[in-house]
C-alpha cells in the first residue's frame, strides 16, 4: 500500500447475510480504489466470488501490513473457515460468533496502529444472541472492545448528517435515559463528527423529544428541562449548538442547509429521514471511539443472501467515507495506542 495512505479493515459481516457478496462486490468494482484489508473467512470469499463471476481472487495474508493493491485481488485476513457449512439466510450461532470475531480482530489491529479505520458489513442481532453474544449491535461491541464511554452513532449522507443520543433500545427506554448531561456529550461528538467530515465550525442542530419540541410544556418538559439546558451549556463551550427544534422540520431545514448536523434523540427520529434519501447512499460512523469506523446503513438482508442482488453502494462509501475521515487534518495518523493527533 502506499504508506501516506490510510489503510481500512474490512469486516465481512455475518457470513449468512449479504455481507460476502458486498465485500466481494466492492473489491471488484473498477471504482473502488481505496486502500483495505479484509478480516473474515477466505473460503466463503472465495466461493461467493466464484459465484458471481467476478474475476478477483483472494489471497490469504497474516497481518494488514503485508497488504498490496492489486485490481485482481483481495487481501484477507483468515478469522474463520466455514465454507458451506452456513446457508444464506438463516440465523446461525455460528455465524454470530464469526461476524464478532472479525470485528474483535479488526478493533485489535487499529488500536495496534496496523490500520487507520474500519469499516463493517452488517451483521445479525439474533445470530449474535444465538452466540451467547449479548450485544444488540457494532456500537455497543465497538464500545466495550475499546473501553469507551462516551460514544454514539452517526448516520450520514451527502445530504444529512445525524447522530444519536441513544440508540438500541425501546422507545420508552430511550426516553428514560434521556438527561442533560448525555445531551451534552452527543452534542460534543457531533461537533467533532463534522469536523471530521471537513466542516471547521458545524451548526449544530438539536431535534426535540416532543411533539412541537414541546410547545413550551403544553406537550411535555423534557425539551425545556433536559434538552434547552444542554444546548445552553454547549454554547457556553463555543460549540454553534441551537434548538430544541421541533423534529418534523429540523432535518428539512439541514438538508436545505440551515444546518450542518442535527443530534437526533432516538434511533427512528434520526435514522428515518437519512434512510429515506436513500440506503444505496447512507453511511453509519460511531463516534467517540479511538480510532475511525464506518459502516453500511442496512442490515444483513437474509431474505436475498447468496442470491447475488445485494447492493454494494453502502459498503464503497463507507470505506471511501473512513479513507476521507482518517486523512483529515485532526486524525491523519494513529499512534501505536490507536489516537488520533
Amino acid at each position: 500500500m502506499v504508506e501516506s495512505e490510510p489503510l481500512v479493515a474490512v469486516t465481512m459481516g455475518d457470513p449468512a447475510g449479504i455481507g460476502p457478496e458486498i465485500v466481494a462486490k466492492t473489491f471488484a468494482d473498477p471504482d473502488f480504489a481505496a486502500a483495505a484489508v479484509v478480516v473474515g473467512d477466505p473460503g466463503l470469499l472465495s466461493c461467493t466470488l466464484d459465484t458471481l463471476r467476478l474475476p478477483v481472487r483472494v489471497r490469504e495474508i497474516a497481518a494488514p501490513l503485508e497488504a498490496t493493491r492489486s485490481r485482481a485481488v483481495i487481501p484477507i485476513i483468515p478469522v474463520s473457515n466455514l465454507g458451506h457449512r452456513i446457508a444464506p439466510g438463516t440465523v446461525d450461532a455460528r455465524a454470530g460468533q464469526a461476524a464478532y470475531d472479525y470485528i474483535a480482530r479488526a478493533v485489535d489491529f487499529a488500536l495496534s496502529g496496523d490500520v487507520a479505520a474500519i469499516a463493517t458489513a452488517p451483521i445479525n442481532k439474533e445470530a449474535l444472541r444465538a452466540a451467547g453474544i449479548g450485544f444488540p449491535g457494532h456500537t455497543e461491541i465497538l464500545a466495550a472492545l475499546t473501553g469507551t464511554k462516551d460514544f454514539a452513532m452517526m448516520l450520514f449522507n451527502d445530504e444529512l448528517k445525524v447522530v444519536l443520543v441513544t440508540v438500541h433500545v425501546s422507545l420508552r427506554q430511550a426516553i428514560e435515559l434521556l438527561s442533560e448531561d448525555a445531551e451534552l456529550r452527543t452534542i460534543r461528538l457531533a461537533k467533532t463528527a463534522a469536523q471530521h467530515l471537513g466542516i471547521g465550525n458545524p451548526r449544530v442542530a438539536v431535534a426535540g423529544l416532543n411533539p412541537h419540541a414541546g410547545e413550551g410544556g403544553l406537550f411535555g418538559e423534557d425539551d425545556r428541562q433536559i434538552i434547552a439546558p444542554a444546548i445552553a451549556r454547549a454554547r457556553e463551550e463555543g460549540i454553534d449548538a441551537t434548538g430544541p427544534w421541533p423534529g418534523d422540520t429540523v432535518f428539512m431545514q439541514a438538508r436545505q442547509g440551515r444546518f450542518d448536523i442535527v443530534v437526533a434523540q432516538y434511533h427512528d427520529q434520526g435514522l428515518i429521514p437519512v434512510k429515506y434519501l436513500g440506503i444505496e447512499h447512507g453511511v453509519n460512523a460511531t463516534l467517540g471511539l479511538p480510532f475511525i469506523r464506518t459502516s453500511v446503513d442496512h442490515g444483513t438482508a437474509f431474505d436475498i443472501a447468496g442470491t447475488g442482488r445485494a447492493d454494494h453502494t453502502s459498503l464503497k462509501n463507507a470505506i471511501a467515507w473512513a479513507t476521507r475521515m482518517a486523512s483529515s487534518r485532526d486524525c491523519t495518523t494513529p499512534d501505536r495506542h490507536g489516537k488520533f493527533s
